[in-house]
């Protein structure tokens, strides 16, 4: 066993034989297939073939070929030791034009659920990973509230079908980012530059949370939550423009996709208000039975220069912090900060939490032993496990943790440039290789078993 394989005294068995390890993909980045049993385009085919959107061109035409070889990727999770694993259901598989059904996606995930119960895994399944029917996105997309009556039925279609064998649902993946990438400034599918107008956006998006909640429940699902991005906020420095910058993107970031939520209250009310009608609160404040938290790093906040087009700079980071290979900070006490937050905001209206996603790009390839060797991938890992074993003494109630992600994959506009996985995938020859970093986690699940 080398060195690196070694983890330390503070997580061996910390977390007690009850929580939850697992590994988080999304359907986009690793699936593949796009042209196979009926499947129709989503938003991201539409984009990462648009020339000039991803970097080089990269698609996610093939990705892992995880649509062929999942077999070959539950049996590693398994040698892994993984209790649970988040994957995401593409809804133009089930919906090729965002109306008819096609059973042959269906059929699909039915195969993948049963693949994975097979090899002792626990699926929690993302009814919505950001893959949206492209049929849809003509009509207006995630603007357009018509949307909203679409994705219950599509909930209730594989709650159907799957909710017998599901642990637990997420039901819409990272709302703020799929909001501010994607309509806010365009970077993302399906690449509208909104501004302050795609919060009618997330709107919808909260709407279609709430209802998608209750289709799941009534199709026999049981739990449902959701997940979401999620950061501790820092001002740039003590001035006070920067601290005035950074509650306000604290805000937008942080609380519009929670208020409503868990306290039935629009955050923004009469500075920026989306279409509300009547009910709209109620709908969107059904209750959950848990809170997905998403989170990477903090944001750094300045203040706006003049003539910006934001209320806030967010192009400032400060010196004295170590980056990964994306050039986000590696700042494990604000993993800390952000649970602590919660809590503190949200007090028993809080449900238990699950990390469903954690980790960083560190782009290490295979050395001239053939292994790969990603240390600062370990580093990150054993500190924010340490964080959040903070988080938990200090009263939050965390369940479960899944690293982000499995294996390397398509990583949306960066395309096949970063790299997150435990796994490395050579994507020329579809080979899967575990990483250092994947004997490490490994050794830390089997501690929390063994005591």
């Amino acid at each position: 066993m080398s060195e690196n394989q070694e983890i330390s005294a503070k997580l061996a068995g910390a977390f007690g034989p009850d929580f939850v390890w697992g590994v988080s993909t999304a359907s986009y980045q690793i699936e593949g297939g796009v042209n196979e049993d009926g499947r129709g385009k989503s938003i991201w085919d539409e984009f990462s073939h648009t020339p000039g959107k991803t970097l080089n061109g990269d698609t996610g035409d093939v990705a892992c070929d995880h649509f062929h070889r999942y077999g070959e990727d539950f049996k590693l999770m398994k040698d892994l030791g993984v209790d649970a694993y988040r994957f995401s259901i593409s809804w133009p598989r089930i919906q090729p034009d965002g109306v008819k059904v096609e059973p042959r996606g269906l059929d699909f995930y039915d195969r993948l659920v049963d693949s994975m119960l097979e090899n002792g895994i626990e699926p929690s399944a993302t009814v919505f990973h950001w893959d949206s029917p492209q049929a849809l996105e003509m009509n207006g997309g995630w603007e357009n509230r018509d949307i909203v009556g679409r994705f219950a039925e599509y909930s209730r279609l594989v709650g159907e079908r799957l909710s017998d064998r599901v642990s637990r649902w997420f039901t819409l993946n990272e709302m703020v980012v799929f909001t501010l990438l994607g309509h806010g400034i365009g970077i993302h599918a399906p690449g509208k530059a909104l501004g302050f107008d795609a919060l009618n956006v997330a709107w919808n998006q909260l709407l279609a949370h709430g209802e998608s909640v209750k289709a799941l429940r009534a199709a026999g699902a049981k739990e449902v939550g959701l997940a979401n991005n999620h950061c501790e906020v820092r001002p740039i420095d003590d001035s006070a423009e920067a601290k005035s910058a950074a509650e306000l993107y604290d805000l937008i970031y942080n609380w519009v996709f929670l208020d409503p939520i868990l306290k039935g209250e629009w955050p923004l009310a009469g500075f920026i208000d989306p279409n509300i009608q009547d009910g709209d609160l109620a709908t969107i404040s059904t209750p959950i039975d848990f809170l997905g938290v998403n989170s990477y790093n903090p944001a750094f906040v300045g203040a706006p220069a003049e003539g910006d087009e934001l209320p806030f700079d967010l192009d400032v980071f400060p010196e004295g912090y170590e980056k990964n290979d994306f050039g986000w900070p590696i700042v494990p006490d604000g993993f800390t900060k952000m649970l602590v937050g919660l809590k503190e905001r949200y007090g028993n209206a809080l449900p238990p939490i699950y990390i469903t996603e954690n980790g960083g790009a560190f782009n290490e390839v295979p050395g001239a032993d053939g292994r790969i060797h990603d240390q600062r991938r370990i580093d990150y890992t054993d500190a924010h496990l340490g964080a959040l074993l903070d988080a938990m003494n200090a009263g939050v109630d965390v369940r479960g943790y899944f690293h982000w992600s499995f294996m390397d994959n398509f990583e949306w506009a960066e395309g096949y440039s970063k790299r997150f996985g435990l796994t490395y995938l050579d994507y020329e020859t579809q080979q899967r290789t575990p990483k250092d970093s994947f004997d490490w986690y490994r050794r830390v699940i089997a501690s929390q078993k063994n005591r």
